[in-house]
């Protein structure tokens, strides 16, 4: 896989950085927060598939590997993104718009982990699974940021997908092989997408707008992206549901379903209600359905987690 970083003015990085700063600029690149929420839809899959726990050693390999792989796909993200991040606040302080990491650097840095990754997983997972995420890391790298997300709207749609194989990856990392239920689980992970990232780019749509990125939000009205939130928030919620028939779960992961899933659907037709009023963020407060969309998210997988144990 070739990265061709976009033009980006170079600066020494500076001489007397410690080795502290140093690391800490490489593991900024990876991106950890990210990193977290893909392995909170990874490691509790493997709960689910192993109807208990699963092999220990076998956990840690998958969370290694996953979180590898991410850091691979988010630093070469960053790479290619380099001349964006620089013009938007949310993205400016990340390590090549402030010149901590040089930009071969980063690309090297990334593509070494993505080998790393998949070898490991191979290696100490299954094939399977190791090309399941390497898979991911190319969709997100050449799919979504060097090919979407300049282009469309629907960017963070089909690009989001590429945030959708940890489900499948935890499952086959326990089952070596693939089934209805890790294929539910990804697609609720692919409805939940737009609604969690277009409520952070109403916040940050000057942002996408100074940078040219057509994220729906500096695109359109917030009304309209009110109503496409309120879409693809049903259409999480119907999804999840579906996963307790398939999956053959106890009655625990479908009520936490239903309450999360009320919850979430409240959350964003009030936002859809508020964005019709005005176009005022601080009136609209994206952000409280963000945050909420990560607890969302979060939760309803660990209670896919604890459900065998209460079936």
């Amino acid at each position: 896989m070739t990265v061709t970083p976009h033009a980006v003015p170079e600066a020494p990085v500076a001489e007397r950085s410690s080795l502290r700063d140093v690391v800490s600029a490489y593991v900024a690149l990876t991106k950890p927060r990210i990193i977290e929420l893909l392995l909170l839809t990874t490691v509790p899959v493997m709960f689910l598939a192993q109807r208990g726990v699963p092999d220990l050693w076998l956990v840690v390999a998958t969370f290694v590997g996953g979180a590898l792989s991410a850091g691979s796909a988010n630093a070469l993200n960053c790479v290619v993104d380099a001349d964006i991040d620089q013009k938007m606040r949310r993205t400016s302080r990340r390590p090549l718009p402030r010149h901590q990491v040089q930009t071969r650097s980063a690309l090297v840095f990334g593509l070494v982990l993505g080998v790393i990754s998949t070898l490991w997983l191979g290696l100490f997972v299954n094939w399977l699974s190791s090309m399941l995420a390497l898979a991911a890391n190319v969709f997100y790298v050449v799919g979504y940021t060097m090919i979407l997300k300049r282009r469309t709207t629907q960017n963070i749609v089909w690009g989001g997908a590429a945030g959708c194989f940890p489900p499948l990856i935890g499952w086959t990392a326990v089952t070596g092989e693939l089934a209805w239920t890790p294929f539910l689980l990804f697609l609720v992970v692919f409805f939940w997408t737009p609604p969690h990232f277009w409520a952070l780019a109403m916040r940050y749509r000057e942002d996408y707008a100074a940078a040219s990125v057509p994220m729906l939000p500096s695109v359109t009205t917030s009304a309209e992206v009110g109503r496409q939130i309120v879409r693809y928030t049903w259409a999480t919620v119907i999804t999840s549901l579906l996963v307790w028939p398939v999956a053959f779960t106890g009655w625990f992961y479908p009520s936490m379903a239903i309450v999360l899933g009320i919850v979430f659907l409240i959350e964003a037709h009030d936002l859809r209600s508020r964005a019709r009023e005005t176009e005022q963020l601080s009136v609209i407060k994206p952000m409280r359905l963000f945050h909420f969309s990560n607890a969302y998210l979060a939760l309803l997988f660990v209670s896919a987690a604890i459900d065998p144990f209460l079936g």
